[in-house]
């Protein structure tokens, strides 16, 4: 890979990614670098990546797909067949990256590990999302990201004081240790200019979230307390907590600093509170959160939502209703950022997909085309990327090893965001 020079081409330009995970970390993952110019060539299943049959489906094809797997080539083959993890290693001398979320030992099964594969090419870098890391007596066991989650600590800082746990309705801790791998693929990659080697990037679930919870690490070593969930507002910080409005919604507030706080107190029409000693620092206010937080509630209930999202942002206070999905539809914020990306699709007409994050001024990401169906790309790749002639790609597919797919990409328009 050369050094993007500024033309405005996404920094990622002329990498190459080998995608052999599944489901959603290693998917997320290569899905970010996608955006930002990487060509990668995803490898799944013959009958598709089980993220295929996860959430709805629009004319047969799945949504979820439609978004995790854009801007990838996508082929289908049998990893379980030796003849093509051969393949797999033809393809290696022209691969920058290999991201994969398998077992630990499952891609050494192969004969696809870091070992093997840097005998093919030295810089190779190999991402490796795993439960419980690529070492140690845990690293055999099977990881999802809920089971990394709870093992990590997290999952007890979610939900109300007076319930279990509780989670997030999505693969949070995927989608965590996916970004912690994707900042590793970029490390290792400013340390191959520098040293011309490759490695490997460890990312696992439970450690990824375990990194949220560095505050709580240092206070149970000096103090021994250990924090919990406190439902919807956060300990410490007060006023900053979810109230109910008037009209059956609600609304967040969050007041930490003294000079928010007083700005809020003058909202509230009670700016002497700002002045009483118990509310006057961070700290007192902490102390004191039960009579404050019975205060703002107050307030807040006397209010529709609409009236006290204009109070608030008149006064500099911050503070947000809770957005749904039509809520962002609606939402001017999201328009002007570019959030809301409408893509054309042959299959869906056009669909509305997430925007890229974060955001470059000189080389910014981009949506080049939603997730395709299984094999779509399988036969073009093969054979223009890597030199397959037609008769190899007949045999393979007659022998059920690989699986093409007769629509293939065509040259994709631009995306625009709605």
């Amino acid at each position: 890979m050369q050094p993007n020079d500024d033309t405005g081409a996404p920094p990622l330009t002329g990498l190459t990614v080998l995608e052999l995970g599944s489901t959603a970390a290693g998917p997320f993952c290569a899905r970010l670098l996608a955006d930002f110019g990487a060509d990668v060539i995803k490898v799944e299943d013959l009958v598709g990546d089980p993220v295929r049959n996860l959430g709805e489906t629009f004319g047969g094809s799945s949504l979820y797909a439609a978004s995790i797997l854009r801007s990838k080539r996508l082929l289908s083959m049998d990893l379980r067949q030796p003849e093509v993890c051969d393949i797999i290693r033809e393809m290696i001398p022209r691969v920058d990256i290999v991201v994969e979320n398998f077992r630990p030992g499952g891609l050494e099964k192969w004969g696809l590990g870091y070992k093997d594969l840097c005998k093919i090419n030295p810089e190779i870098i190999l991402t490796r999302i795993s439960g419980f890391g690529q070492t140690g007596a845990w690293s055999s066991k099977p990881g999802y990201g809920v089971i990394g989650e709870a093992v990590s600590g997290l999952r007890e800082m979610i939900g109300d004081t007076d319930r279990p746990p509780s989670r997030v309705a999505m693969p949070l801790t995927d989608y965590i240790a996916a970004l912690y791998a994707a900042f590793g693929t970029m490390l290792a990659l400013t340390s191959l200019q520098a040293t011309g080697r490759g490695q490997v990037v460890d990312a696992s679930l439970f450690e990824s979230a375990f990194s949220f919870m560095e505050n709580s690490v240092p206070t149970f070593d000096k103090l021994g307390k250990m924090f919990s969930r406190s439902g919807s507002k956060l300990p410490h910080s007060t006023p900053n907590n979810l109230y109910p409005t008037k009209d059956g919604s609600h609304i967040h507030i969050t007041a930490l600093s003294n000079r928010v706080f007083q700005r809020l107190m003058v909202a509230m029409e009670r700016p002497e509170l700002a002045e009483a000693e118990q509310y006057a620092s961070q700290v007192n206010r902490a102390r004191n959160e039960e009579a404050l937080e019975k205060t703002v509630s107050d307030w807040a209930a006397t209010k529709n939502l609409e009236e006290i999202e204009n109070i608030l942002e008149k006064a500099d206070v911050p503070a947000a209703r809770i957005y749904k999905m039509s809520d962002i539809f609606e939402s001017d914020l999201y328009r002007e950022r570019e959030m809301l990306v409408d893509v054309p699709d042959e299959r869906f007409g056009s669909i509305k997909l997430a925007g890229v994050v974060p955001r470059l001024t000189h080389t910014p990401g981009s949506i080049r085309w939603a997730g395709q169906d299984p094999g779509s790309h399988t036969h073009d790749v093969l054979i223009d990327e890597f030199g397959f002639d037609e008769g190899r790609i007949t045999n393979l597919i007659k022998r059920g090893l690989i699986r093409t797919n007769a629509t293939q990409l065509s040259a994709p328009s631009v995306a625009k965001s709605n």
